[in-house]
């Protein structure tokens, strides 16, 4: 996906506006896989494109998206024609052969899930796992099938001690410091809890509540409020898979709720400023290392000499 969206950028930038990003629809993989080049695009003309269109997306799509697409062709074509051209035929081949890629993966992961959900559905007939909020069928297999079945723990802190997102402990004399968490265990099933705690968050009132708290009011990473709200949530479905009971979404107060009053009240009362947000985000590695400059780059920084006509020395203030 990532290769195809390179190379649709580069066809130009009103083909990305209008296909979209990273996860290309039917209709997207249809026009991209007929008529890549532009050229082609416009000699298609809009009613057999609409048509396509159409088609493809069960009439979600029709004479508005085709006349966006012709009108990123002809912004394409003229694009190119004013920077010295592009050979649009051998990037329409290369954008063909990742089409072809996309399709053979998209067919083979519909088979897994084909696959998963059968398997899902005899381990866990009731649906029990999946009740969870925010919870699919692969989330769910993935958290069932990774930590088998959850009778065969004695307790619940057992289950969380399994998933390894319990914190270490730092004890020596009078201090007693928690860390992160242990990291023991299957990370297969660690990457599952995790996903699915931050899509139960969205749904369920009392897990927004408590990662509302860990972000704006402690000042905690988005990842580390979801690393607390993971062991919260197996230990609840344990207790249903060992109650034989489904999950139910429950109100601050108690109050019983259904999943789109849930969503409802996550959105109004526990949403997370994105301002907030942003200025809690750590930059990564990369790119703290790229802001870095080595001792020896700065001595030979200052060792240079200047280029062109000696002149007044700037101070090293003026020169930062």
């Amino acid at each position: 996906m990532q290769r195809l969206d390179a190379l649709v950028e580069l066809l130009g930038p009103g083909y990305a506006d209008v296909l979209g990003w990273g996860d290309y629809t039917k209709s997207a993989l249809a026009v991209l896989e007929r008529w890549r080049d532009p050229r082609a695009l416009k000699k298609a003309g809009p009613k057999r494109l609409a048509a396509l269109l159409a088609k493809t997306s069960r009439g979600r799509f029709g004479k508005d998206k085709a006349e966006e697409l012709l009108a990123a062709a002809d912004e394409a074509i003229a694009l190119w024609e004013a920077s010295g051209g592009l050979d649009f035929s051998e990037l329409a081949q290369d954008i063909a052969a990742e089409v072809r890629i996309v399709r053979a993966l998209s067919t083979e992961l519909a088979a897994i899930e084909e696959r998963v959900d059968a398997l899902y559905r005899d381990a866990d007939p009731t649906g029990i796992v999946v009740s969870a909020p925010g919870l699919g069928t692969t989330l769910a297999a993935g958290i069932l099938g990774r930590s088998g079945d959850l009778n065969r723990f004695a307790n619940l802190s057992g289950v969380r001690a399994f998933t390894g997102l319990v914190p270490k402990v730092d004890q020596s004399g009078l201090d007693d410091n928690p860390k992160g968490p242990k990291k023991t265990g299957d990370p297969g099933l660690r990457q599952a809890l995790f996903l699915a705690a931050d899509h139960a968050r969205k749904v369920d009132p009392t897990l927004a509540e408590r990662y509302y708290r860990l972000v704006v009011e402690k000042g905690k990473h988005q990842g580390s409020a979801l690393c607390s709200i993971a062991p919260v949530l197996i230990s609840r479905i344990a207790a249903c898979w060992r109650n034989g009971a489904r999950y139910e979404l429950r109100d601050t107060d108690g109050r019983a709720v259904t999943e789109a009053e849930g969503r409802a009240i996550c959105a109004e009362r526990y949403k997370v400023d994105p301002a907030l947000r942003a200025k809690r985000r750590r930059a990564s590695a990369a790119k703290t290392m790229k802001g870095r400059v080595g001792r020896r780059r700065q001595e030979s920084a200052k060792a240079a000499p200047a280029s062109g006509a000696p002149g007044p020395q700037a101070s090293d203030h003026e020169a930062a």
